[in-house]
């Protein structure tokens, strides 16, 4: 492995990401889709003589370790893949993504990571080749297309490093209720659940149900939610480590103005989708009674789809233009 050059960038070296919460496989889409919505972690970053971070807001003792941080290893692997000098950086992160709880913190910060790299690397890489990367350390393409591209993405690999992505802005608005329970489940937990083999009725359903999903948020049709959002590949598999799942998908089906309730990711939290006439505050309210009910606990956070992935970010276009 390339040994890191302690070689120092201009003064007048920075950036600064905003790279936005993902949630994916929105039920049926099951390591195909994802959307972005509006938490974000915030990383600004300069040369400096050694590399240090300060970090402030969710999970601030994690994102300030300098040590196996994963924005830095991201970035360090990068640029020695390259073949770059891997120039000290001192870090600014601000953090509102809740970290292992299914809301894509960690495809965040492996793009930041690789826009940091290319950025002080002075690497000439497409939207797709960034994607791929991210998605290559991954091992799925979702949450990093989202990130990256903002709105609603379909997402596959197209070869090694490279992804193919589309993406699409749903018509209207869709807000959105996170809930997050306290404790978070490591991804790799939530796959090893997973049977090795579908049968031909659970593939075909969630085949019809991804692509009625995908026509609900092209056309605006909040009535097709409810049926587009059933799965039947990981959501009963992984139910049982999700115990806000099944309460608040009864609670969905039997509540006028909440649409629907899925796993954000691989869980544990659960992305429920409001009607705009709801408004989030007493959706919130209901919410927050009906898991007490059950005796279940969550912080419940207020959101929306986002249009904006770190890609199109002011810093981000003004450096690619």
């Amino acid at each position: 492995m390339m040994a890191e050059k302690k070689k120092r960038a201009p003064t007048n070296s920075q950036l600064e990401l905003v790279l936005p919460a993902t949630s994916a496989n929105l039920g049926p889409a099951f390591d195909a889709a994802a959307l972005a919505f509006g938490l974000f972690l915030k990383v600004q970053a300069r040369s400096a003589d050694e590399f240090s971070i300060t970090a402030r807001g969710r999970d601030s003792e994690i994102c300030g370790r300098v040590e196996k941080h994963l924005i830095l290893t991201t970035y360090r692997e990068v640029l020695q893949a390259e073949a770059k000098p891997v120039l000290p950086l001192a870090l600014q992160i601000e953090n509102q993504i809740p970290i292992g709880k299914g809301c894509g913190s960690s495809a965040a910060a492996r793009l930041a990571g690789i826009g940091l790299a290319i950025h002080f690397g002075k690497l000439r890489w497409t939207d797709n080749r960034i994607i791929g990367e991210a998605a290559w350390r991954e091992h799925h393409p979702d949450n990093a297309a989202a990130c990256w591209m903002g709105g609603l993405t379909v997402a596959r690999m197209a070869g090694a490093g490279e992804a193919q992505i589309a993406c699409v802005i749903p018509k209207g608005k869709w807000p959105l209720l996170l809930a997050v329970p306290e404790e978070a489940l490591p991804t790799e937990e939530a796959r090893r659940v997973l049977p090795s083999e579908y049968s031909r009725a659970d593939a075909v359903a969630n085949v019809q149900n991804s692509m009625l999903l995908l026509a609900a948020f092209v056309q605006g049709r909040r009535d097709l939610l409810a049926s587009a959002l059933e799965d039947r590949m990981h959501q009963p598999y992984r139910a049982p480590l999700c115990p806000l799942l099944p309460a608040l998908q009864k609670f969905a089906a039997s509540t006028p103005g909440v649409l629907g309730a899925v796993l954000s990711g691989a869980g544990p939290s659960v992305l429920i989708f409001l009607d705009e006439e709801v408004g989030a505050d007493r959706a919130a309210g209901r919410v927050g009674a009906h898991l007490r009910a059950h005796r279940l606990e969550a912080e419940l956070l207020s959101t929306a789809i986002t249009k904006y992935g770190a890609g199109q970010g002011k810093a981000w276009a003004k450096r690619r233009s």
